[in-house]
C-alpha cells in the first residue's frame, strides 16, 4: 500500500486524479489503471468475495459455526446428523449490478485531496471493475439533484468505460438545487428487477428519509451503501469567522468557530453519522466510509476483504 505521505506533484499519491475539464480524460485512463493495478486478481471470478452476498442458487452443506447467519440453516441435515449444519449458496453465473450515484451539490465540496464527487467516481470505476467479466451487466441512475439520467445495465469493458464517464461528465446542479436520495433509490424498486447487487454511492447528509426505499430492495436485493466524507464533514477548523454555506438550499451563516461551536458541530455530526450506520445496517447492507483524506482504494480493498471473510463463515 502507499504510504498517506507519499507525495506527487503536490498530492498524496493515493489522491484520486483531476476528473474535470481537459483532464477529464487523462484522470479516467489513470483511474483506471490505479483500480486495475491495486485491484485485479483480489476478488475477481469470485461473487463471494465482493458484495452481493452468498448467492441464491443451493450448494453444498457444512458444519455451523460460530457467527454463520442461521437463516441458512439446513434443518434436514441437521436432524440426520444430530449436528448443526447451514447450507452454502453459490452465487449466480450473471450478476447485474445497479449503482445509484448521487452527485447532488452536497457532493460538490472538498477539503482534502479531492471533492466528494471525484470519489463517487472512483467508487462506481471500482465496483464496474469488481463486478465485470463473465457475462455480468452494470447499470446506473445517476443524479445531481436537478436531472436524472439511467444508464441501462450491459456488459462489457467499453459500457463500463462509458458508464464511468458518464458519471464523471454529469453536470453540477445549480447553488439551491436539493437532491433526493429517497426518490432515487425508489426508482430502482419499479419495475421489479432480478436479484442482484445495488450499490448506493451519496454522502447521506441530511434527513434518513432514504430508509425505507432502502430496506424495501433489501428484500430482493444485496446492498453496499458507499458513505463519502470530507474533514469538514465531521469537524469544523479553529479559523476564526467563518462563513457556512447549504449548497443543496443556498442558505449562508457567517458564524464565529469558537471551540463550544465546533465542539456542537462535532458532536452533532457524530450524532448524524450514528444514524446513518445505524440505518444502513438495519436495511441489511453492507457500509463502506470513503474519505477524501485517506487512501480510498485501500478502505474499498478492506471492506471487500471483510466482507469476503464474512460470507465465508470466518469473523469479519
Amino acid at each position: 500500500m502507499t504510504e498517506p505521505n507519499d507525495i506527487r506533484g503536490g498530492r498524496p499519491a493515493w489522491a484520486p486524479p483531476v476528473l474535470r475539464g481537459d483532464r477529464l480524460e487523462a484522470g479516467l485512463r489513470t483511474l483506471e489503471l490505479d483500480v486495475r493495478r491495486r485491484l485485479d486478481g483480489l476478488l475477481q471470478g469470485n461473487h463471494l468475495g465482493l458484495v452481493p452476498g452468498p448467492g441464491s442458487e443451493p450448494g453444498e452443506a457444512r458444519p455451523y459455526q460460530p457467527g454463520d447467519d442461521v437463516r441458512r440453516m439446513d434443518w434436514a441435515v441437521t436432524a440426520r446428523t444430530t449436528t448443526p449444519h447451514i447450507r452454502e449458496t453459490v452465487a449466480d453465473r450473471e450478476l447485474e449490478t445497479w449503482v445509484v450515484a448521487d452527485l447532488s451539490p452536497s457532493l460538490d465540496f472538498g477539503t482534502a485531496a479531492c471533492e466528494k464527487r471525484d470519489l463517487v467516481v472512483c467508487a462506481v470505476a471500482a465496483v464496474a471493475h469488481l463486478t465485470g467479466g463473465g457475462g455480468n451487466r452494470i447499470g446506473a441512475l445517476i443524479s445531481n439533484g436537478d436531472t436524472t439520467v439511467r444508464v441501462p445495465p450491459r456488459g462489457g469493458l467499453g459500457h463500463a468505460r462509458n458508464l464511468v464517464r458518464k458519471v464523471a461528465q454529469t453536470p453540477r446542479a445549480a447553488e439551491g438545487t436539493r437532491g433526493d436520495l429517497a426518490r432515487l433509490v425508489d426508482q430502482l424498486r419499479r419495475p421489479p428487477r432480478r436479484r442482484g447487487l445495488v450499490v448506493v454511492v451519496s454522502d447521506f447528509l441530511g434527513p434518513t428519509t432514504w430508509e425505507r426505499p432502502l430496506r424495501a430492495l433489501s428484500a430482493r436485493h444485496d446492498l453496499v451503501a458507499v458513505e463519502v466524507l470530507d474533514p469538514r464533514d465531521v469537524d469544523l477548523p479553529d479559523v476564526g469567522t467563518i462563513v457556512l454555506a447549504d449548497p443543496e438550499t443556498g442558505r449562508q451563516r457567517e458564524v464565529n468557530a469558537s471551540a463550544l461551536l465546533r465542539k456542537e458541530f462535532a458532536a452533532a455530526a457524530h450524532a448524524h453519522r450514528g444514524e446513518v450506520a445505524r440505518a444502513v445496517r438495519q436495511a441489511g447492507a453492507g457500509h463502506l466510509v470513503l474519505r477524501t483524506d485517506s487512501d480510498w482504494i485501500a478502505d474499498l480493498v478492506r471492506f471487500a476483504v471483510a466482507r469476503k471473510r464474512g460470507w465465508s463463515g470466518a469473523a469479519s
